[in-house]
């Protein structure tokens, strides 16, 4: 491609995922090559940990690259192209509260979906919008290529509040899903295939999977999912590296409970917690969720082994591995840098390509991406069960927002009282003013 080299920020460079994201972009510098990268985090002694080990390796794998690691935004954010965002405000202390207090109450404890996610999202908006600002102030040509969660609320909230920024929202499940849809239907990558879906971010249905020749696998996949999910050990495959944790097994076997509603349809594997939400609460244990899950594993590994790294002097013979998401934001960054009209599942403003849903609402849903961004593709009329659903999701995530903008108390309890993960109004009430409580530090204050 063409000479020109790139500077990024990974800002969040204190994630357990930062390290496969800087792999990723080493492994791929004939296609998207770099001049420098750069980590930024509001806590340095976490991103201390990451920045050691990432130093070594690219002095051992990519020495003419530049690297610096930061927590002054002036640094950070002068001089970038991109900004790769995938920040967590409040960290693991915050996200076990968002799951262990809904299930107090015997409601879905999950981190972007129900109460947990709109905690999270209250939480996310002003980060978000933060670095909106530092890369506007610092690089103002530069695009933002966020993943942080909830993806759906920040969405929204910087459609309302950064409506002119360069920015394009990004979730990675979807690709991990069609990975193992591949593999399902017989075919080496997902590349092989040609993909049709909508819904919003952790919410959506795929509609075709066909083949190169135009073939529809659909009905085939369809068949292995109604006995199995996504669950790919039935043929002996390969479960991936991200995605591997005994909970997330059990989330891709669990689709075989509610693709059926709706044959004509393959959904995302997040709608477990809107459309089985008995069965996620009855299978939770409230004093050891899926934060607990990962602190105890990803994030000791990952950490244990950037320690190790730096103790030893050498990144040679790292166990290190690149992750989905790090794919994929490799690949949406190739497509603007080198305007390659790729097709890639964003979440952009409606704006008529779902014909009969809300044009202000922020969709999930392919997109020719090129120089200038995201241009959605049509998708046409959706069918009523979808819409209702969605209808309603979205409600939830522009409520949250009318929140956090309002500060408004009222706006929130609607938020949650309108979730289908939350049974009432009483017990809406009952868990926001426990998330409250819990986030005295990270909200704003609501009247």
């Amino acid at each position: 491609m063409a000479e020109k080299k790139f500077s990024v920020v990974v800002a969040g460079g204190g994630s357990t995922f930062t390290p496969g994201i800087v792999l990723m972009l080493l492994s791929h510098q004939e296609r998207f090559p770099l001049r420098k990268i750069k980590l930024y985090d509001n806590d340095a002694a976490r991103q201390k940990v990451i920045a050691d080990a990432m130093e070594i390796i690219l002095k051992e794998r990519a020495p003419e690259i530049e690297f610096l690691a930061t927590t002054e935004p002036a640094q950070a954010f002068s001089d970038v192209d991109f900004v790769m965002a995938h920040i967590r405000v409040g960290k693991y202390a915050m996200r076990e509260l968002d799951e262990k207090i809904p299930l107090k109450y015997g409601v879905v404890g999950q981190e972007t979906c129900g109460p947990g996610g709109i905690a999270y999202g209250m939480r996310s908006i002003g980060g978000i919008v933060e670095l909106v600002g530092y890369m506007e102030k610092y690089s103002p040509n530069a695009w933002m290529l966020n993943y942080s969660n909830p993806a759906a609320i920040v969405a929204e909230a910087t459609r309302r509040l950064c409506p002119n920024s360069k920015i394009i929202n990004i979730c990675d499940m979807p690709v991990d899903i069609e990975e193992k849809m591949a593999q399902i239907a017989g075919f080496k990558s997902l590349h092989d295939l040609e993909f049709k879906y909508f819904g919003l971010n952790h919410f959506g249905w795929w509609t075709s999977i066909k083949d190169k020749q135009g073939n529809e696998l659909l009905p085939k996949i369809r068949e292995y999912v109604y006995k199995h999910g996504y669950n790919l050990k039935y043929l002996n495959g390969d479960e991936g590296v991200q995605h591997i944790d005994p909970s997330w097994i059990v989330t891709f076997e669990m689709v075989k409970e509610f693709a059926p509603i709706d044959p004509n349809t393959l959904p995302n594997t997040y709608l477990k917690y809107y459309l089985c939400q008995d069965e996620i609460v009855k299978h939770s244990d409230p004093n050891h969720t899926r934060t607990n899950e990962v602190m105890e594993g990803r994030e000791k590994k990952v950490f244990a082994e950037c320690r190790r790294i730096k103790a030893v002097g050498t990144a040679k013979d790292t166990t290190i591995e690149v992750d989905a998401h790090a794919s994929f934001i490799v690949d949406l960054a190739t497509a603007i840098a080198f305007n390659t009209k790729a097709n890639m599942l964003l979440i952009v403003e409606n704006k008529g390509a779902i014909s009969n849903f809300d044009p202000t609402a922020m969709v999930e849903i392919p997109c020719i991406v090129g120089n200038n961004g995201a241009e959605p593709l049509v998708v046409g009329e959706i069918p009523q069960f979808q819409k209702g659903l969605m209808e309603q999701q979205v409600s939830v995530e522009k409520l949250t927002v009318d929140a956090w903008i309002n500060h408004s108390y009222q706006s929130l309890w609607q938020a949650l009282a309108m979730s289908k993960t939350v049974p009432s109004v009483r017990v809406a009430k009952l868990i926001l003013d426990d998330l409250i409580a819990a986030n005295k530090d990270f909200w704003p204050e609501l009247r």
